[in-house]
């Protein structure tokens, strides 16, 4: 409304993606007065195509809603703590299997007036440049698209001498994430090149047919080919696994999967070539395909990667992907609760702060606006459990670690269980029990004793 009385306790939201918009709407819903301050209607992106909030710019999938899934159990508790954008997305679904779709003018049309007619909020048509310019308390959720004179104050912001780590980065390559309960470790095998180190990487060995057979299929595979905001240069290090196969079939066997130094468990055995899974986590619940960064559309990747010895079987907790992007890194960055370590005023929520998946970004941005409710309250603010999905995404971009890249919601990021995991059935039970575990952290949380 745009005669809301502005005081002390005004909050202002930069950002009206999923992640602000959940923010503005939580914090009004809280008794707040709101100012959500969006650049589109002036400045536009590269990608996206209206001025309306929560606007999609890529699929129009929200994740999986199965009740059984990581993702739908992160709806699950996002539907207990009253999300809007959850709301607007079911109100707007279309068929899409076992997945959220939304028909995507239906849904941004119904989250603009939701927010447009609230009472204790007022948007804002302007570009932000720097952070000086917002009052506190305030919450940035400009996304990975930030526009580059705010991505500059932030940077400033946050830099320290104690930590010269760039923390914006403008490249993401992220490579797929197996179940480790999904490798065949009948056929694959651990060890270290040249037996240096504590066996930490699982090698999936191939043949000579085997080897081509799959960098045939690389080769043939759909691709996703990036939007031109998106053109940027490959750096060494993140090469698609496609664009070395395009320098020659026998590049990755000289690259990633080369077989030196890596002895096969059975002597009379060597592997012409070799698919290293490294450790994703510290509880060894999933591995991430060492080089194996990828612009395969999703279901080729899945197609493909299971012709590997190891993996015919293997869960994909997250699918490769190579784009440009911009995020924070937020475990050495920002506090536990994505505030920034000299403004305890201003936060930082959804896609900036390294969660991958709309929906993901949106729960971030739910739970910042909790965070500041308990803050401006004068509470201690209140994290959500660990067991649950919103805990355990929460600890999946705030943990300490040396490598962070995003992430969206997967069994992987879940605290063990302790149990063996010898059969399908066991991995069915396993996830049943971590899922039961999370509601009831979840109820706990919301009705503390």
């Amino acid at each position: 409304m745009q005669d809301m009385e502005l005081d002390e306790r005004t909050v202002y939201v930069v950002g009206g993606g999923l992640a602000g918009s959940e923010c503005a709407w939580q914090l009004a819903e809280s008794g707040h007065n709101v100012i959500l301050i969006e650049m589109r209607g002036n400045n536009m992106t590269p990608a996206h195509k209206t001025d309306r909030l929560a606007e999609l710019v890529c699929s129009n999938s929200l994740g999986s809603q199965t009740d059984y899934s990581a993702p739908g159990q992160l709806k699950w508790e996002a539907h207990k703590l009253g999300s809007l954008i959850l709301r607007a997305a079911r109100e707007a679904s279309v068929p899409a299997g076992m997945a959220l779709g939304v028909d995507r003018e239906l849904f941004a049309n119904a989250v603009t007036t939701a927010l447009a007619n609230h009472p204790r909020i007022r948007i804002e048509r302007r570009l932000v440049s720097s952070l000086d310019e917002i009052p506190r308390p305030a919450i940035i959720a400009t996304g990975p698209l930030t526009h580059d004179s705010l991505a500059l104050s932030i940077r400033e912001h946050l830099a320290s001498s104690e930590d010269t780590t760039d923390f914006l980065y403008f490249f993401d390559a992220i490579a797929p994430v197996i179940d480790a309960d999904t490798i065949n470790m009948n056929v694959a095998f651990k060890a270290d090149r040249f037996d240096k180190g504590t066996n930490d990487y699982v090698n999936c060995p191939l043949d000579k047919d085997q080897y081509f057979a799959l960098i045939e299929a690389i080769a043939g595979a759909r691709k996703v080919e990036p939007k031109e905001f998106e053109k940027t240069p490959y750096f060494e290090g993140c090469m698609p696994i496609e664009a070395m196969v395009e320098r020659g079939p026998l590049t990755p066997r000289f690259g990633p999967m080369s077989p030196n130094g890596i002895r096969h468990p059975d002597a009379g055995k060597k592997p012409f070539a070799v698919v290293q899974l490294r450790q994703e986590n510290r509880e060894g619940t999933a591995y991430n395909m060492v080089g194996f960064q990828t612009k395969m559309a999703y279901g080729e990747q899945q197609r493909v990667f299971r012709m590997i010895p190891g993996l015919e079987h293997a869960e994909f907790l997250k699918l490769g992907s190579i784009h440009r992007n911009m995020y924070i890194h937020s475990p050495r960055k920002l506090t536990p609760v994505l505030s920034s370590p000299k403004d305890p005023w201003l936060f930082f929520a959804g896609q900036i702060t390294g969660v991958e998946g709309y929906f993901d970004s949106t729960c971030i941005g739910l739970l910042v606006a909790r965070f500041l409710h308990d803050q401006l309250s004068g509470r201690e603010i209140s994290r959500p459990p660990r067991e649950t999905a919103f805990g355990s995404l929460l600890n999946a971009i705030t943990e300490p670690k040396k490598d962070f890249q995003p992430t969206n919601i997967n069994f992987g990021l879940f605290p063990l269980l302790g149990m063996e995991i010898r059969t399908q059935a066991d991995r069915e039970k396993k996830r049943e029990l971590q899922l039961e575990r999370a509601k009831t952290a979840l109820l706990g949380w919301l009705t503390p004793v």
